[in-house]
């Protein structure tokens, strides 16, 4: 799937655009990885799987990501 985030946002949330796009809003900002972890929370917690199902692929320095959940 394809993932827009927002990071430093003042809300966390996943909003669908439609079945492959997702925008993610998360608190962390980009830097060390914070922002990445926070989207694979905030992805675990809106499909109801664990963190460790949630794998970006594509776009690990860039706010556009290609993650994949298993």
């Amino acid at each position: 799937m394809f993932i827009k985030t927002k990071p430093q946002s003042k809300n966390v949330g996943v909003e669908k655009i439609d079945d492959t796009h997702f925008v993610v809003s998360v608190k962390e900002a980009p830097e060390r990885g914070k922002a990445n972890d926070g989207v694979r929370r905030a992805l675990a917690d809106h499909f109801g799987v664990s963190r460790s199902s949630v794998v970006i692929l594509a776009g690990h320095t860039a706010r556009n990501k290609i993650v994949e959940i298993s």
